[in-house]
């Protein structure tokens, strides 16, 4: 039995019609029946029914298109994982990521990536979770570094870290040596955050940790991005709340993080990516990134 004969078969089990079966393999209708006969001898079985006016499948022939059908559907797969592979070694690994992740970790990865991948490209995409996750299912994105929950049944997710929130004030505001002071402090600020639409999950954790400290955030200034929530918070035009992390990679910036001790809301940081991805250079990023955020 050879590809040929089952590339024959699924053709007029699709048709159920020699003759248009043979047109669309490019071959004339008698080889197309021999080949079909020789099939049936090999296997021991009929395959077809057929008579003047009608050609069917016996229920033999039934079962052997679906186990046909699924050979078919898994060497397109295996083809497309080879051209995958081969890609990996010169063509293009597209990473998403959040806004609020440490960046260093990302450079420090990308940099070792080029030693072990030289001729790869990386594209870089600054998006948002929902976007990301579109973006990913698509294929539009090999893998994506954003934060849970991710609800798709189409990607994989592995956590990176469990990152606490904090109080972000401009450093010239006064010290607080209470929570309640703090509490009294952030109720009558206005808030610098994420828009709802943009980021709906992150703006709930912001909900709930003010309603912790019992009052309702006054969100009067949005953006996109977190280091255009922290600059609006240096120049003094509210305070935030935002991930714990996000102090190691603005420390620059002239904003004070105040830790809440006994507010146990954090959000977590994953990396996601569809199973059916089999590139090297995907599954390189991921155990190496995976490792330095650990």
């Amino acid at each position: 039995m050879e590809l040929r004969h089952l590339l024959y078969f699924k053709t007029v089990a699709e048709e159920l019609h020699f003759t248009k079966a043979a047109t669309k393999l490019f071959i004339s209708q008698p080889p197309l029946s021999r080949q079909i006969k020789e099939l049936e001898e090999e296997l021991e079985v009929q395959l077809f029914t057929r008579d003047n006016k009608r050609v069917a499948l016996t229920d033999a022939g039934k079962y052997f298109k679906t186990e046909v059908d699924a050979i078919f559907a898994r060497l397109e797969e295996s083809k497309n994982i080879v051209r995958q592979i081969h890609l990996s070694l010169s063509g293009e690994l597209k990473i998403g990521y959040i806004s609020s992740v440490y960046q260093s970790y990302l450079a420090e990865i990308l940099k070792a990536m080029r030693e072990e991948f030289p001729y790869i490209k990386t594209g870089l995409f600054e998006l948002p979770t929902i976007t990301q996750i579109e973006a990913l299912e698509q294929g539009k994105l090999d893998v994506g570094i954003l934060r849970a929950p991710i609800l798709s049944e189409k990607l994989i997710i592995k956590t990176l870290f469990f990152d606490p929130f904090v109080v972000v004030i401009p450093s010239s505001a006064k010290k607080f040596s209470t929570i309640k002071d703090l509490a009294d402090f952030l109720k009558k600020s206005p808030f610098i955050f994420f828009n709802k639409e943009f980021a709906p999950h992150y703006n709930n954790k912001l909900i709930e940790i003010c309603k912790r400290m019992q009052f309702t955030p006054d969100i009067t200034h949005e953006a996109n991005n977190v280091h255009s929530i922290l600059q609006l918070v240096e120049a003094g035009l509210g305070v935030s709340i935002l991930p714990l992390s996000l102090k190691k990679q603005y420390g620059y910036l002239e904003v004070s993080f105040i830790e809440l001790e006994n507010i146990p809301v954090n959000t977590e940081v994953v990396v996601a990516y569809k199973q059916t991805n089999r590139n090297p250079a995907l599954k390189w990023f991921i155990d190496n990134y995976s490792n330095t955020n650990n």
